[in-house]
């Protein structure tokens, strides 16, 4: 279980000298994108992008497109140039090679008439065995035994992570879980799309029951046991709001108050089968939802749990067993995002091997697809945002001398990770057969366990990454104090070596300070530059602190999509926060280059205008309307088109670029405008 705050921070191409090498684009800001009809300060993201949008409509594989989806499309064909050559050349590898592991693991993934002739042979063993379970013992066996051997993580979550207040320390947390739907509000809200979700939801349990052997009724009335259960389940949760914040989800028991609290589970004998040795303490995100998973344990009947156990079972493999199995689960999925086709199988496996064994497959992709001098120059970078975030910090009007300090204390303790891990993770002990799909994923699944349990006790590993390198993406860990970049995510439109400093400053700039500012939004600032959570913030400057950030609420509960649908203000805060800090220091280091200092134009813009430009164009794309809906709920990244306007409305210098004036929709009085970091 990591801390991270992961920004969807959005890909361009890759800086490759593999044969599937990017070229810069002719113009790395380009016109014929634009939509200059219409004035940047009535609609900047319809400026910015509205021919590219009308030009590119969302391929049917996909939810979403966008720049990240256009170019995170072209960093899996060149994941797949690599899977597929060493799959060619399988047999010439030696037996333990990092080729050789890859290549079975991509090999048995990709044989689909192994897959088919199979059916749910995979798992039958498994349902027998939960269907033999006589014992309410014997059902709490099993939801640590489901964790050992790889099946699943049953009923709630459990992990060995860093103690928020003692982060040199790693222990045991348990976390709210146990349900399927993307959120709990699917399971408590009756409005339409809610009633919906959960009709086709409970027809897709029935449909997997069915699909291994029950007859319709008994798969109709196990249909409803596992939604009635995991109804309640959802009821006792915390809301995705409520989780943000690391005070109320760090709750830290003594052993003996927390099995007192919860004595219906015997956790010592839970804890054994897990391989964990007893602590003096356990930390425990959610109270009052294993409260009630104690009730449900001591007053559900024994036959109802190993219906719940076995859904467990099916709902996991669904999308690895044959077809009829990965065809009710695309199905189901279908309603929640409204996706029109299955996403190729290269794809998909492409994508699963980075997220089984990306440590592997990363060292084949760091060797052919990123060069050496893209990670210097984000050194560079990432000492110019600093630098920058400095100056804004002792700049800052609102904010006491003392708080400064610390705030500049935390700043200069970041630590940057950048493109791939110093130690790579070689997964030891991990057994890849090139014939055996589905047990690949099993083993894969219990040795990440095994591993995860094996760090209790031991010193915090700063050298792990939470992403894998090809990923396009970027993240902030608090308890780490530490922002990293993957190799996917140093591509245009973020980074291009050739680009002037306008384009890499409003892209890879905004990025880098967006991940800074996450150390300092509403949540990241409650740690402290060791990554402790504990208070550096005078009372005066935190109740100020706390008055700009529920304006920047206001500002994004005020946008909607779909016609009615309001984003979430405090739920996307952080990245709210994010996106205001980080553009405003990627523009303050802009200013310091000899670009950002002169008033040259290149294709007709001068360097302010390319700057935001640039940062326009890697939010631009559409959502599919089912997507957009769900992701309202359960994203805490607000929608493209408000990422696009959220931040520069709020900054002077845009209102300068584009010459926005009083009367234009976008238009905020100075006095108006927000300014935190």
């Amino acid at each position: 279980m990591k801390t991270i705050y992961h920004c969807l921070v959005l890909s361009g191409l890759l800086l490759s000298s593999g044969k599937l090498a990017a070229q810069s684009p002719e113009k790395f800001i380009d016109k014929s994108n634009m939509n200059t009809k219409v004035k940047p300060g009535d609609d900047f993201a319809e400026y910015a992008n509205g021919t590219w949008v009308k030009n590119n409509p969302i391929p049917a594989k996909e939810t979403r497109w966008g720049s990240f989806n256009q170019l995170r499309d072209f960093n899996i064909n060149a994941v797949k140039t690599i899977l597929e050559e060493v799959k060619l050349n399988q047999k010439s590898y030696p037996a333990g090679s990092i080729e050789k592991r890859v290549a079975d693991f991509y090999t048995a993934a990709m044989d689909s008439l192994a897959i088919e002739k199979l059916g749910y042979t995979p798992i039958k063993a498994d349902l027998d065995q939960v269907n033999a379970l006589s014992s309410k013992k014997e059902v709490l066996d099993a939801l640590a035994q489901f964790r050992v051997s790889g099946i699943g993580s049953p009923l709630f979550g459990f992990g060995v992570g860093q103690d928020r207040k003692n982060v040199e320390k790693m222990v045991p947390q348990l976390a709210q879980g146990g349900t399927t739907l993307p959120d709990r509000d699917f399971y408590l809200k009756s409005d339409m799309r809610s009633a919906k979700v959960q009709e086709v939801y409970k027809n897709y349990i029935k449909t997997l029951f069915e699909l291994v052997g029950n007859p319709a009724d008994l798969a109709k009335a196990n249909s409803d046991i596992v939604f009635g259960l995991e109804k309640q389940l959802a009821n006792a949760q915390m809301s995705r709001v409520e989780m943000r914040d690391p005070y109320k989800t760090y709750n830290k028991f003594t052993w003996d108050e927390f099995q007192q609290k919860t004595n219906e589970i015997d956790w010592t004998a839970f804890f054994a089968q897990l391989n964990v040795p007893k602590q003096d303490s356990i930390l425990v995100s959610a109270p009052k939802f294993f409260e009630e998973v104690n009730r449900m344990v001591k007053e559900t009947p024994i036959n109802q749990w190993k219906v719940y156990l076995q859904w467990s079972i099916l709902k996991g493999a669904a999308p690895n067993l044959s077809s009829p199995f990965v065809k009710a689960n695309f199905s189901f999925n279908q309603l929640l995002t409204g996706q029109k086709v299955q996403t190729p199988r290269w794809q998909r496996m492409s994508s699963l091997t980075d997220g089984t064994i990306g440590e592997l497959l990363g060292q084949l992709y760091v060797k052919n697809y990123f060069k050496p001098e893209a990670k210097e120059r984000m050194k560079v970078l990432i000492e110019n945002l600093r630098k920058a975030f400095e100056i804004r910090i002792q700049k800052l009007d609102w904010m006491s001398d003392v708080t400064k300090q610390k705030a500049l204390d935390k700043l200069h303790a970041f630590t940057p990770k950048i493109g791939y891990p110093d130690k790579w993770r070689n997964y030891d002990g991990l057994e890849i057969s090139g014939d055996h799909y589905f047990q690949n994923l099993r083993n894969a699944s219990a040795w990440s366990f095994k591993e995860n349990v094996s760090q209790v006790g031991k010193k915090v590993d700063r050298s792990r990454w939470g992403m894998t390198p090809p990923t396009v993406n970027a993240y902030y860990s608090p308890v780490m104090n530490e922002i990293v970049f993957p190799a996917g995510i140093l591509q245009f439109p973020f980074f291009d070596p050739k680009a002037d400093d306008a384009v890499n400053y409003g892209g890879i700039g905004a990025v880098i300070g967006h991940e800074m500012s996450h150390g300092f939004d509403d949540s990241g600032s409650k740690y402290d530059k060791d990554g402790t959570l504990r208070n550096w913030w005078t009372d005066d400057d935190l109740n100020k602190f706390k008055a700009k950030t529920a304006l920047l609420g206001a500002q994004f509960d005020a946008y909607t999509i779909l016609d009615t649908i309001h984003v979430n203000g405090k739920l996307t805060m952080g990245e709210n926060i994010g996106d205001l800090g980080g553009l405003n220091m990627a523009y303050e280091a802009f200013k310091l280059t000899e670009q950002g200092k002169s008033k040259k134009k290149i294709d007709g813009f001068t360097p302010d205008q390319r700057f935001f430009l640039s940062w326009a164009q890697v939010w631009r794309g559409t959502t599919l309307p089912e997507t957009a809906a769900q992701l309202i709920i359960t994203d805490p990244h607000s929608p493209n088109q408000y990422r696009t306007i959220g931040a520069p409305v709020n900054m002077d210098a845009w209102y300068e670029a584009f010459k926005i004036k009083p009367g234009d929709k976008l238009y905020k009085k100075p006095e108006d405008r927000i300014k935190i970091w």
